[in-house]
């Protein structure tokens, strides 16, 4: 059986509202991705799922002390440890 960290990868994996992760790492190095570091999304930053839209994108998260709302795509940019 494969530990949670194992299967939560990306933000965008994170299913459980009120689940606490850490960024590991935004991937690439075009416009979104140093966007979505402008946004506070940086490495060993803690971040908590609250929730999601009611077709499911976006997603809710809770960084920094603010919630910031992003799509599943800019998520999936955004890898991710378990804590």
């Amino acid at each position: 059986m494969q530990n949670q960290s194992e299967i939560l990868k990306t933000l965008a994996d994170v299913k459980q509202v009120g689940t606490t992760v850490r960024i590991v790492d935004v991937l690439g190095d075009d416009a979104v991705a140093l966007r979505l570091m402008e946004m506070g999304l940086t490495e060993d930053e803690e971040v908590e799922l609250l929730g999601f839209a009611p077709l499911g994108d976006p997603i809710e998260f809770s960084v920094r002390g603010y919630r910031l709302s992003l799509r599943s795509s800019e998520a999936a940019r955004v890898h991710i440890e378990t804590i």
